[in-house]
């Protein structure tokens, strides 16, 4: 197994992103199933965590597929930028607005469609962290599932009050997206650019600082950074 500087950095990396954004999976699950029956709520976040897991299976399946084709690997970079910013500036509203339900399936339901959104987050970040490297997705991607199942909201909770965290992880996560769109060779060849290498560092840097001070200036006001 490779244990290069590099790669032990990768794997970082990626464990700081799955805290980040599994957090956000486990409070929706506690949310929607919050009216259930106690025996009920223990299998609706089962059912809940489940869903989520078989998203991201098959959104990694999805994304690993594709990202080789022209064009898309830059659209994934814009994606990481967003999602970085939204990061940042928090979506307190929209689990507010998660409906508890008092049936097991339509609990589930609420669950699977705002899991959606959330684990293509998910799975976008480790991608473009992974690179091609399989063994650095899977790790990303199995990681995320007991964080999800066990520990995610603990977490979720210790990040809500050192929000030091969230701005580095996004800040990382706009560094990668940066990476990510200069990387897109076909994209540059296809409108016969080369691009070099030298600008990698600089699109990465460029992508930091759009995160950051987006995030600065997006974030409602009164909220703790």
């Amino acid at each position: 197994m490779d244990f290069s500087p590099a790669y032990l950095l990768a794997i970082t990396q990626i464990i700081w992103i799955d805290l980040l954004l599994s957090g956000d999976n486990a409070v929706v699950i506690a949310l929607a199933c919050r009216s259930l029956p106690e025996k009920q709520r223990r299998i609706g976040i089962l059912l809940g965590a489940g869903a989520a897991v078989g998203l991201r299976i098959v959104f990694a399946f999805i994304i690993t597929q594709i990202l080789g084709i022209p064009f898309l690997k830059a659209l994934g970079g814009v994606l990481l930028v967003w999602i970085a910013i939204k990061l940042i500036i928090g979506e307190k509203h929209e689990e507010a607005e998660i409906p508890a339900s008092d049936r097991l399936w339509k609990a589930v339901g609420t669950i699977a469609m705002a899991d959606a959104v959330m684990s293509l987050d998910n799975v976008v970040a480790i991608a473009a962290i992974a690179r091609d490297d399989y063994s650095l997705f899977v790790f990303g991607l199995l990681l995320s599932i007991p964080l999800i199942v066990i520990g995610a909201s603990l977490i979720s909770g210790i990040i809500a009050r050192f929000p030091i965290f969230v701005w580095a992880g996004a800040a990382l996560l706009g560094w990668i997206a940066g990476e990510m769109i200069i990387s897109d060779t076909a994209a540059f060849a296809y409108v016969g650019l080369d691009v070099p290498h030298q600008l990698h560092y600089v699109a990465a840097a460029c992508g930091l600082l759009l995160v950051v001070v987006a995030g600065y200036f997006l974030k409602p006001k009164g909220e703790e950074t």
